[in-house]
Order: structure tokens, then sequence, then C-alpha cells
């Protein structure tokens, strides 16, 4: 489900490894991704962290089965899930080792999530991207605080609930992606985000990003919980219902 490598320089890459599935999120592979960033945050010989994806997609959104039983469960049971990814989010977010992207394919969804939560990302030329909530009636909300905090307000009303989906020569100026690179050249664009960590102080680099994320927009645990709370009451709508029961009997 995840798989996590530490070279002898301190270099963590963190993969999520479901190619047949394009990567996509379940419950599951939120409370992995939540136990590696522990351990990674907690470990001193790990001076940064790289998340990708194996196969060609790095993350395609959301796991259909664990949609489908969402769809399915009341709204306490909605909630509990929507957690399990908020706060995947979140550790992520606040993971004290620098957090580099390498986005070597496609990202919907929960996927421009994980883009948003890294402290840089790195993208091969390759693949789709796009907010597609909207398509089924429900809306973006646990990614939301991580992806307004990246793209700033305005660019993400250009993306973030019209479901359009766009390539990645879009990424940089949307304000998701430091950098978009050929795939071959994605490892070593890739390596030049990871070589100043390696000459910086860890504990300062830790402290630093810890400054930037007190000064930056607020993601506390209110902030979190509206989010799943405005979910929860978007799988109630009419429209959503419609639009969930019919894409999976469509």
């Amino acid at each position: 489900m995840i798989a996590v490598e530490v070279d002898a320089r301190g270099v963590a890459t963190l993969t999520l490894d479901r190619p047949e599935k394009h990567n996509v999120l379940s419950g599951e592979m939120c409370d992995a991704l939540r136990r590696a960033a522990e351990d990674l945050g907690a470990d001193a010989s790990v001076r940064v962290v790289v998340l990708t994806g194996a196969g060609k997609s790095f993350c395609a959104g959301g796991d259909l089965a664990w949609m489908r039983a969402q769809f399915d469960a009341d709204r306490a049971g909605r909630m509990a899930e929507a957690r399990r990814l908020a706060f995947m989010l979140r550790d992520l977010n606040e993971m004290p080792k620098p957090l580099v992207a390498r986005v070597n394919g496609t990202a919907m969804g929960g996927g421009l999530g994980l883009m948003s939560v890294a402290d840089v990302a790195v993208v091969a030329s390759v693949g789709k991207f796009g907010f597609t909530e909207t398509r089924l009636g429900l809306i973006p909300a646990t990614i939301s605080p991580y992806v307004l905090a990246r793209m700033g307000e305005g660019r993400a009303r250009r993306v973030f609930m019209n479901a359009r989906v766009f390539g990645a020569e879009e990424l940089v100026g949307l304000g998701l992606a430091a950098s978009v690179v050929a795939p071959e050249a994605l490892d070593a664009a890739v390596e030049r985000e990871v070589l100043p960590y390696l000459a910086a102080a860890p504990g300062a680099v830790a402290a630093s990003k810890a400054l930037a994320r007190r000064l930056g927009p607020v993601i506390d645990a209110d902030v979190i919980e509206e989010t799943i709370v405005r979910l929860a009451d978007t799988w109630e709508t009419e429209e959503a219902q419609a639009g969930v029961k019919g894409f999976f009997e469509g």
C-alpha cells in the first residue's frame, strides 16, 4: 500500500504503492501515511522526505470502494472516514521534515491535496489534474485548507469548483507546482530540490517550517472539523445522492 526507503544520505522516499489502482486513497492508505509521517518525522537520521507514486500515476483521487462505502454509510460513518483523510493531510503538512512531492503522473482530488501539503512539488509533464468532486455533487472539502494555502484564493477559484481537468502545463501558474519537467528529467529536478536541505541544519529547517506554518493561513482543529461537517452536509444533498448514485450505476 505504501513503501518507505531511506538512503545513506537520509533521504526518505515515501511511495504510494497501488500502481494497479493508480495509487488511489483508501482509509487504510490514509492510516498508513499517518504512521509514516509520524515515524519519519521522529527519525533523526531522516533529513528530507520525497513523496511519489508507483507506476504511471501519482494519486488519482479516492478509492471507488471507499467512496461506495461512504455512500452507503450514515452521517457519523462518513465523518469518521473524512477524518482519516483530513488527519493524514494534517500530519504530512506538519511533519517536521521537508517534504518534496515527486509527481510522476496524474493527480486528482486527494492527489492534489497531497501535492499541496508538500513543501515543494516537482511534476512530470504527463498526466491530468483536477478537482472533479463537483461533478458528483460533492465538494473538495478536506483538502481545501491545504489547497487554498498553496494556491491562494484567487488562483484556486479558477479550478476549485468547476471540475475542469487540466494538463501539467497549468500547474506552475496555478501555484500547485514549482516546476514541470519532462518525465526523463524528473529525478534530476527532484534532486535539485533535495540537495539544499542536506547542507542545512536539520533543527533549523524543522523550526523554520513550523514558523512558516504558524504564520501562514490558519489550519487548526476548528478549520479541519468545519471541512468535515461541510462535506457531511453535502453528502446529504439531493445533488450528491443523485450524482454519486448515477456514477456507480452508470
